[in-house]
């Protein structure tokens, strides 16, 4: 059976995608991201699959109304039920016929049963040398990660923390969800980047904020139609025009109101100018134990972040 690895989407970006920064919101692209890399999965699995990790999401260039969109993604490797997919996102300027890279990532998918038991995959043998280095790469990022996420799973974030946070509350409606019942990843991508716009719009004082990275977003438990969702989103460290914000999403049966952890990761914004250039920020700085333990948690997470980026370029 001949299996496509991989699929490409071509749409015009829409007024109704563009957020408070007048561009298309980090959110949607996530959520673009999401529908291409799980088209992809399905076929390749002839199955149920469910999103497990979105990393290493940097936003280089902007999306524009009217800009032709395309979301490419294509196999990489796969281990035993896991699919790794490379994704890439490109805009094209209709009137200017100016092509840009917005954003690339890598998005892993884990087939599973009806019982959401993972199951086995056909696997992915690259025929090109190009496949067969990306194969390697994605290989050699599987440590990188498990460390990323570590370090991400061991932080504690209790009340006794003083940095500034916020909560959204709602239920999860059936306009939500896949084929497979469950909600879309890239959902729960949207509301990630628009609790943490939230936390750095109340700290920066403006709405002029955009996402520049987003990483680790690790996902435990799927959510389902009519669970209470909970995003909160938390400061956890500034540089000099960068706010760095922890997201949890949490969700729960409304009948038992027992919240479990579904996602976690970090999403990194600035504050633009009206030219769209980031600005300095004011510094938060920590006050409890807890406060300096997550502002070092976000600083060990940046030089881990270049570390997957140093081991890019030596593998290009």
């Amino acid at each position: 059976m001949s299996r496509p690895h991989e699929i490409t989407l071509r749409f015009l970006a829409a007024p109704t995608n563009i957020g408070y920064s007048g561009n298309v919101d980090a959110g949607v692209v996530l959520e673009w991201i999401d529908k291409a890399s799980y088209a992809l999965a399905v076929g390749w699995c002839s199955g149920a699959t469910v999103t497990a990790y979105v990393g290493n999401v940097h936003f280089t260039s902007p999306v524009r109304s009217g800009d032709l969109v395309e979301v490419r993604a294509h196999m990489v490797h796969t281990g035993r039920s896991s699919m790794h997919l490379q994704v890439t996102v490109d805009t094209l300027d209709p009137r200017s016929g100016e092509r840009r890279r917005a954003t690339s990532c890598l998005v892993i998918f884990v087939a599973v049963d009806a019982d959401g038991r993972s199951v086995p995959v056909p696997p992915f043998i690259p025929a090109s040398p190009d496949e067969v280095r990306a194969q390697e790469s994605a290989i050699a990022r599987i440590k990188l990660r498990a460390d990323i996420e570590a370090a991400m799973a061991a932080q504690q974030y209790t009340d006794a923390g003083t940095a500034p946070r916020t909560t959204l509350r709602f239920l999860a409606a059936p306009t939500d969800v896949n084929w497979g019942g469950k909600v879309h990843g890239g959902f729960a991508m949207r509301w990630i980047d628009e609790a943490a716009h939230v936390i750095a719009s109340q700290w920066s004082g403006s709405t002029r904020n955009v996402a520049f990275y987003t990483g680790g977003v690790r996902f435990y438990r799927p959510m389902r139609i009519g669970d209470l969702v909970e995003v909160e989103a938390r400061l956890l460290h500034t540089g000099r025009t960068s706010m760095h914000i922890g997201v949890h999403v949490r969700s729960a049966n409304p009948a038992d109101m027992r919240f479990e952890l579904t996602t976690h990761c970090l999403v990194m914004f600035v504050q633009l100018d009206d030219a769209g250039r980031p600005v300095p920020v004011r510094s938060w700085v920590p006050v409890t134990d807890e406060d300096r333990a997550l502002d070092a948690h976000a600083v060990e997470l940046v030089h881990m972040r270049a570390a997957v980026e140093e081991q890019l370029l030596i593998e290009q």
